[in-house]
């Protein structure tokens, strides 16, 4: 129980940067100082929580897991139409 609490906190606390960095990311319109590598092996972390937890540890953290996995997703698709946008500058 008490380490569910840790694992929230820390869920939470990388949670609450994903917005601004989503928003950097929509409103700055390029993709000066983005690491797609960087993304995707977030990405591949919060994928691997959601199955550690569907796989015999579930509880109600795996919608940290997946609330976190979704906004990253979000950040990689902005990547892309800032990765067109800037080849378009070219």
């Amino acid at each position: 129980m008490i380490s569910s609490i840790f694992e929230a906190s820390m869920l939470i606390c990388f949670g609450l940067a994903w917005p601004f960095s989503i928003y950097k990311s929509w409103t700055s319109r390029t993709n000066k100082g983005k690491s797609l590598f960087f993304l995707a092996v977030l990405f591949t972390g919060y994928i691997c929580g959601v199955l550690f937890k569907i796989t015999g540890h579930a509880d109600r953290i795996i919608l940290l897991y997946i609330l976190n996995g979704s906004m990253v997703l979000t950040d990689i698709a902005i990547y892309f139409r800032n990765r067109t946008l800037d080849k378009s500058r070219i």
